[in-house]
């Protein structure tokens, strides 16, 4: 299926790209053998293939939740450069508007 340099031309305003003669001739080129290529595909025989929705077969990898002991909160502030009784203490980093 051949491309024409005026369909390349309506694509590139759409896309908001600006070619010149020289991209453009090698886009057309380029595109052309793109789509000749998914014609070559299209001949394949595909009545017995499921549809995908991704090429590879993703399985859940999380862990199962399991209840633990959670670390001490004196134990996790031990180290803290800053801190208060419970609480780790960082610079403040979001702005008051009040006055």
């Amino acid at each position: 299926m051949a491309i024409t340099k005026e369909q390349v031309k309506h694509v590139a305003k759409l896309a908001r790209l600006k070619l010149n003669e020289e991209e453009l001739e090698s886009h057309t080129k380029e595109l052309s053998s793109i789509l000749d290529y998914m014609e070559k595909l299209n001949e394949l025989d595909t009545s017995n293939v499921e549809p995908l929705t991704h090429p590879i077969e993703n399985k859940n990898v999380f862990r199962e939740d399991k209840l633990g002991v959670s670390v001490k909160t004196e134990d996790a502030l031990k180290n803290a450069p800053q801190k208060t009784d419970k609480y780790f203490k960082v610079p403040k980093v979001i702005k008051s508007n009040k006055k």
